[in-house]
């Protein structure tokens, strides 16, 4: 059994908190579908003022739902619209500080106002992206890039890919 914490600590303090009950949840667990939908509660109940938390994989040339929490979510996005299409298509972190003005951002939580979506690569291959939204605008920045980053690669390194 797993039991989460939190700690009233500084943000990065509880960034490094939340990797150390990555590393304990995912450590002896190889299979990408049971990874993914603990990472994604793991994030939703850890993570302030987020309302989605999710993964994307990439398959037959889109994205595809996979596991998440909080709303019902589009179930496609082509590699050409909204963040999760950039990410995986330039294969770089976007951090969106008010996603009105992304141009073809995919409004699937009319509630979103900001995002952060990491492409998950594996030796230079695109396996998917991690999606966090938030409610507010301006809700991330570079210390929630670098940490969601390390929980990224936490990830995919434990994950057996075939």
């Amino acid at each position: 059994m797993h039991t989460l914490t939190s700690i009233d600590r500084s943000r990065a303090e509880r960034y490094e908190h939340l990797l150390q009950q990555a590393e304990a949840l995912f450590t002896g667990e190889r299979d990408w579908l049971a990874t993914f939908a603990n990472a994604a509660s793991l994030l939703y109940f850890s993570l302030e003022e987020i309302n989605w938390a999710g993964f994307y994989l990439y398959k037959d040339e889109e994205l595809v739902l996979g596991p998440f929490m909080g709303k019902p979510a589009c179930i496609r996005i082509p590699l050409t619209k909204g963040v999760c299409g950039a990410a995986a298509r330039t294969q770089q972190t976007q951090v969106v500080q008010d996603v009105s003005t992304f141009s073809d951002h995919i409004a699937c939580d009319a509630d979103t106002k900001a995002e952060i979506v990491i492409p998950l690569i594996k030796d230079g291959t695109l396996l998917g992206v991690l999606d966090i939204d938030s409610p507010l605008q301006n809700r991330f920045d570079e210390l929630d890039q670098r940490y969601l980053e390390q929980f990224a690669k936490l990830i995919i390194d434990h994950i057996e890919w075939k």
